[in-house]
């Protein structure tokens, strides 16, 4: 008997134990099967999270923000315990006791599954789980990914601390409304750092894993109540929180931005604009799209918001007051259908999702509105953001649209989507009326720049980013007109000429394979023998065209792209008249070279970017052609008053004289040429205007000692805009504006006077040279290079006789006939009876 019971014990002691050793074989053989070709668990110990990359002003605010997922990375030892334990109480309340996975939670699961015969498959996944789940592999519930899931997650254990897997956790996960991690969501839902959040909000966050779009905190309110109480009972049951801290938080509503209860943290950033987004297009081409988007950078912009909103603000008023002086309505072109006319609620819900710009302040905010009712004298409106008892009504009167052809019922239906803002009194702001707008069909781009560092300040690409995205000043191809001639009379001054030089203002007739080309001058007249100084002030184009024969194109053209205006340049004389297109944005950063002297300058729209470890990638002080090194800054101390001194390795590409012989013949233009009626800042200021062929491009460019600036305005697909457009009349009033409050913020002096400058005195009119006492409006002092005898007295003519009668106008306004003597040696005489009948229109000017 006893031999008996001890063989059946040992036989069951056996079968116990061979089923162990099977069970522990087949467990071993399925880790071994499933743990071949595993992704690398060791890879997220460097793995670096796609964040956001942030755009700061100078002033180190954020202006805007670029990401493909919205995740703010926040590191273990910075996310607050609170957080912590939130989470771990919802999802895996043993994380810090398991190796990787939680057996009792598996067979839990497992029993339910058994139960429900295979409806009810809840997750039992630990936060380790997840992690390998969410990083290293696809996101099904088949048993296979199960297994391998937990063999990651117990060699992950071993290879991470816990708290650098909760990083990873609290770091990746997808909480809604686009927002990944806990930082980032944090801000989403409340507006605040983690640092702010209550108990009752981080169980908020602690809910959405589970299945964000099931907790919508606005269509599933109640639900997410539910869990966010389960958290927190979870919470207060692993010791947490407190009996006390537990029912206060319990008892808390449920709050958050998406329910109204919170300013949308968006709403504290300016809306993106011209400048932020062109920064975006050229990181994104210097680092690569996906780096840019998911790097986590931090960019410093040269962007000054003040003057980035006097940008913008010039800009329109001058686009928007010629759109209202050709007196036509039209809109925004978007309507609302009439069955959604009904309702208020209706009605404002539709205005809302119609897409119209809404980031236009131009004297005050512009609103989006729907017209609700036309009637002869006045037309009511339902206006966003503005209730329809408003005590300043929500209609306007028939006088508003005075500039306008025709009348309400001409010109609107019921339903239309129209732009107003409020009209206010100057006196003291009072409300007066509402008043509509319209975005303008003509376009434009204004621009600024520090002549010295290439510190792009201000830059506005049209009259609203969100009406057209399209950057006008960076990838707009226009023809510049008048204002390239510069580069016509810099190359001329660099190759010997002096700004007393004369040259032939007289027809020119041009064998062309389109026919015979006939230039013309803007005022239809001509003035014979004339200086350089007075054809650059008054823009001559006659003489702009000889002076590029007589030096060559080949020069004009490698002048010009060595200014980077051009890539290539056609080598055709219109090309001296600006025919050939560029950029508003190259024409800028060329002019800052005449302003600071002659030397290189890039152009940037970033001061320093860094990566999201605060390593510095770029640096624009550093950038080759823009290094720039101070020389006593590592001294102890200075003597007072002494300022540190600051020296750069720039290229020079033009002669200092040149540049100041320029600049000077510039001034000019400002002082009694073609701008003089409209720019006058207080400070040495040169510049020039620019108006193309029947005025499709108008353009003015200006500078001080310190800023350059320039618009260009014309429409999209180029179009004659009148024959009132000028550079003058359209442009300058943008630069006036702009610069005005420049001058007062950034300064403005004379212009360095090189050393090599030897001052002498001559006749603007006549380039003849005048005794150091002369005085006059017609006496000025012309800066000619020392050393250099300067010769008067040779006329230049480009090599074509001239022949015909036409007036030739002399500076008091009357007509002779003259004698004069050209670059060839040979006589002619020119004026004084007129005869255009054979002259063309064509030209630029």
């Amino acid at each position: 008997m006893t031999r008996f019971i001890l063989s059946f014990f040992g036989g069951i002691f056996s079968i116990i134990t061979l089923g162990i050793m099977m069970f522990a074989l087949t467990v071993g053989a399925v880790i071994w099967i499933y743990g071949q070709d595993l992704p690398s668990h060791e890879s997220l110990a460097q793995y670096t999270p796609p964040t956001i990359s942030r755009i700061y002003s100078q002033e180190g605010r954020i202006i805007d923000e670029f990401a493909q997922e919205r995740r703010l990375f926040t590191p273990a030892d910075q996310i607050p315990d609170l957080v912590k334990e939130a989470f771990i109480s919802a999802e895996d309340k043993n994380f810090y006791t398991h190796q990787g996975y939680d057996p009792r939670g598996i067979a839990a699961a497992v029993v339910d599954a058994v139960k429900s015969r295979g409806r009810d498959v809840r997750g039992a996944s630990t936060i380790t789980q997840q992690v390998m789940k969410n990083f290293l592999l696809d996101g099904d519930r088949r048993a296979e990914r199960k297994i391998k899931e937990i063999i990651l997650a117990t060699r992950v254990e071993q290879a991470l601390s816990k708290e650098k897997i909760l990083e990873l956790y609290l770091n990746e996960i997808f909480l809604g409304q686009n927002s990944y991690g806990v930082t980032a969501a944090a801000q989403t839902y409340f507006n605040k750092t983690l640092s702010e959040l209550e108990p009752h909000e981080a169980a908020f966050l602690a809910s959405m894993p589970k299945a964000p779009s099931d907790y919508h905190p606005v269509r599933n309110k109640e639900r997410l109540l539910q869990r966010r109480d389960y958290v927190l009972r979870e919470m207060h049951d692993n010791g947490y929180l407190s009996d006390e801290v537990y029912e206060q938080e319990r008892a808390q509503p449920l709050r958050s931005v998406q329910n109204g209860d919170f300013e949308p943290y968006q709403r504290s950033l300016p809306p993106r604009d011209y400048f932020t987004d062109e920064i975006r297009r050229q990181l994104t081409r210097d680092f690569g799209e996906g780096e840019f988007f998911s790097g986590g950078f931090s960019v410093r912009a040269t962007l000054d918001p003040e003057m980035q909103t006097k940008a913008a603000e010039s800009l329109r008023i001058s686009l928007e007051n010629y759109d209202r002086s050709l007196g036509r309505w039209r809109g925004t072109g978007k309507t609302i259908p009439e069955e959604q006319l009904g309702s208020e609620e209706a009605w404002r819900e539709a205005l809302s999702n119609t897409s119209v710009a809404r980031d236009i302040d131009l004297e005050s905010e512009w609103l989006p509105a729907v017209v609700l009712e036309v009637g002869d004298s006045a037309m009511r409106l339902g206006i966003e953001g503005v209730a329809t008892d408003d005590a300043r009504g929500t209609s306007v009167p028939r006088d508003d649209i005075s500039w306008v052809r025709g009348s309400f019922r001409d010109n609107f239906e019921r339903g239309d989507v129209v732009h107003v803002r409020e009209m206010t009194a100057d006196n003291d702001g009072s409300f007066i009326r509402w008043t509509l707008r319209q975005v303008p069909r003509v376009q434009g781009a204004f621009m600024a720049m520090d002549v010295h560092t290439g510190r792009v300040i201000a830059m506005q690409g049209g009259f609203s980013y969100q009406d057209s995205v399209f950057n006008r000043a960076t990838q707009a191809q226009r023809q510049p007109g008048s204002s390239f001639k510069p580069f016509v009379y810099a190359s001329a001054l660099d190759s010997g000429y002096a700004p007393s030089t004369i040259v032939i203002d007289a027809p020119i007739e041009i064998d062309t394979p389109q026919g015979v080309w006939r230039p013309k001058n803007s005022s239809n007249t001509y003035y014979g023998p004339t200086p350089l100084r007075t054809g650059i002030e008054q823009s001559r184009n006659l003489m702009t065209i000889r002076l590029a024969q007589e030096i060559g194109m080949d020069t004009v053209g490698r002048y010009a792209e060595k200014f980077g205006v051009y890539d290539h340049l056609g080598r055709f004389l219109s090309n001296a008249l600006g025919a050939d297109e560029t950029t508003l944005y190259k024409m800028i950063s060329a002019y800052a070279m005449f302003a600071n002297g002659g030397e290189r300058v890039e152009p940037t729209l970033v001061d320093r970017v860094q990566d999201r470890y605060g390593r510095t990638i770029y640096n624009h002080e550093s950038a080759k052609g823009n290094e720039r090194v101070c020389i006593d800054c590592a001294e102890d101390s200075l003597p007072p008053g002494v300022s540190p001194t600051i020296r750069n390795n720039r290229e020079r590409i033009m002669d200092a004289v040149t540049a100041y012989q320029l600049t000077s013949m510039m001034q000019g233009v400002v002082e009694r040429g073609t701008a003089a009626r409209v720019v006058d800042l207080g400070v040495p200021t040169a510049g020039k205007t620019g108006t193309t062929n029947d005025a499709k491009d108008v353009w003015f460019i200006g500078f001080t000692s310190n800023i350059v600036a320039g618009c260009y305005i014309g429409y999209d697909n180029p179009s004659p805009m009148g024959r009132g457009a000028y550079g003058a009349s359209m442009c300058g009033p943008v630069f006036q504006r702009f610069m005005t409050e420049a001058v007062q913020k950034y300064g403005g002096g004379a212009f360095d006077v090189p050393e090599a400058c030897e001052f002498i005195n001559i006749d603007r009119f006549s380039g003849a040279r005048l005794g150091p006492d002369a005085s006059g409006p017609n006496v000025v002092a012309e800066c000619f290079r020392r050393g250099q005898e300067p010769m008067f007295g040779i006329q230049l003519d480009g090599g074509w006789a001239m022949s015909g009668n036409f007036d030739l106008i002399q500076p008091d306004g009357s007509t002779r006939a003259r004698e004069v003597t050209t670059s060839t040696g040979r006589k002619a005489t020119v004026g004084p009876k007129a005869s255009f009948g054979t002259l063309s229109s064509g030209g630029l000017y």
